[in-house]
């Protein structure tokens, strides 16, 4: 694949005024969040589970790109269409999620590496045949009195940099997702040091195996205080986006195709008022802002309709109602047009126009 083709695939990604979803679970942290619904921890109740997903009326007015597991690519209706198909009918990229998930880090007690790169071009090059277009590798680092260390900053941003530069080998665009948790009780300004050590790591390593820029998509976390910080070490919205675009600025490359924030275990809603105040309540004026800005979002877009769900076949279409709620809300968050007047909303079912004031830009992009 070219690369103009790669570059042409991230800007739709990223520049469509839409977002992600991200339906890339595991079967086993799928079926934990079946458990805590009540729901039967199956294959075929995972899969209509994701079928009610790609389904959704209209989704794709409001998501560009869908990262996929290993299990869901192979997936199809209940009717036989496969859901590869079925995302490209809605004008949905679909994506693939390679990494292997976070192993315990030899000698570094309580940190990880992200693996998989074992057999990963062979991997990568099926995936493309099989119809993906971009792909995804996720690396968590938790922030403790001693960690993250040196050493698992670097291992990981190697790791997410050689990954990038054998998706690009293969015609895939790398979402590359270094992670900051926000388990523990650190302040907004240490997950800002710790994030823009982690992403000056990344970016360093990213240049040294020669990834093209402009074909790479950034999945970022924006900077949190922990959730153990007692009330008083909470922050507002305008707090969490000014220091997000701070960090950002002073490390990520201009010349980056895009940057999608992570939920990171948010609540919907305060995932959606923290994505609108990064585009429109910053002090950080927008020109200064070099790369189009958007969301991958997984729980914070799913699973209000998951327990609307509850593996019933007569809740599908209020579940699917709900999902595209919580994908309008969000872009209508990328736009600065979310207010949480949005939640209470009585609209048709997945209207978009009716749902949001769309400003031009809006309108310009469906």
């Amino acid at each position: 694949m070219t690369s103009d083709i790669l570059v042409d695939t991230a800007r739709t990604l990223v520049g469509s005024g839409r977002g992600l979803l991200a339906m890339d679970e595991s079967v086993p942290t799928c079926n934990r969040r079946f458990a805590e619904a009540g729901i039967p921890q199956t294959g075929e109740m995972r899969r209509r589970y994701r079928e009610l997903l790609v389904t959704t009326p209209h989704l794709g007015a409001c998501i560009s790109g869908a990262i996929l597991h290993d299990e869901t690519i192979r997936q199809a209706t209940g009717d036989g269409t496969p859901f590869l198909q079925v995302l490209a009918e809605a004008g949905i990229v679909p994506g693939i999620k390679v990494d292997t998930g976070a192993k315990p880090l030899a000698l570094r007690d309580g940190e990880t590496v992200t693996e998989g790169l074992d057999g990963l071009r062979a991997r990568l090059q099926a995936y493309c045949a099989m119809g993906a277009r971009f792909a995804k590798w996720r690396a968590v680092l938790a922030i403790g009195p001693h960690t993250p260390t040196a050493c698992a900053i670097a291992v990981n941003a190697h790791a997410l940099a050689r990954y990038a530069a054998l998706c690009q080998e293969a015609g895939l665009v790398p979402i590359v997702e270094p992670e900051v948790l926000m388990t523990g009780a650190h302040s907004l300004a240490r997950c800002g040091e710790v994030t823009g050590e982690l992403l000056s790591c990344v970016f360093e390593q990213i240049g040294r195996q020669g990834v093209q820029l402009d074909g790479l998509v950034l999945k970022a976390n924006m900077v949190l205080p922990g959730l153990d910080q007692p009330p008083a070490g909470q922050v507002s919205a305008q707090e969490v986006a000014d220091a997000t675009l701070r960090c950002l600025l002073a490390i990520v490359p201009p010349a980056l195709a895009g940057i999608v924030f992570l939920s990171g275990g948010q609540s919907a809603e305060l995932a959606s008022l923290r994505l609108n105040a990064i585009n429109a309540q910053s002090t950080v004026p927008r020109a200064r802002i070099p790369w189009t800005l958007g969301f991958s979002f997984a729980r914070a877009i799913q699973q209000p309709a998951l327990h609307l769900w509850q593996g019933f076949e007569a809740n599908t279409v209020a579940a699917q109602q709900v999902l595209f709620h919580r994908a309008a809300c969000n872009r209508a968050a990328l736009h600065g047009a979310y207010d949480p007047g949005l939640e209470r909303r009585r609209v048709p079912p997945f209207d978009l126009d009716a749902l949001i004031d769309a400003p031009a830009t809006m309108q310009a992009a469906q």
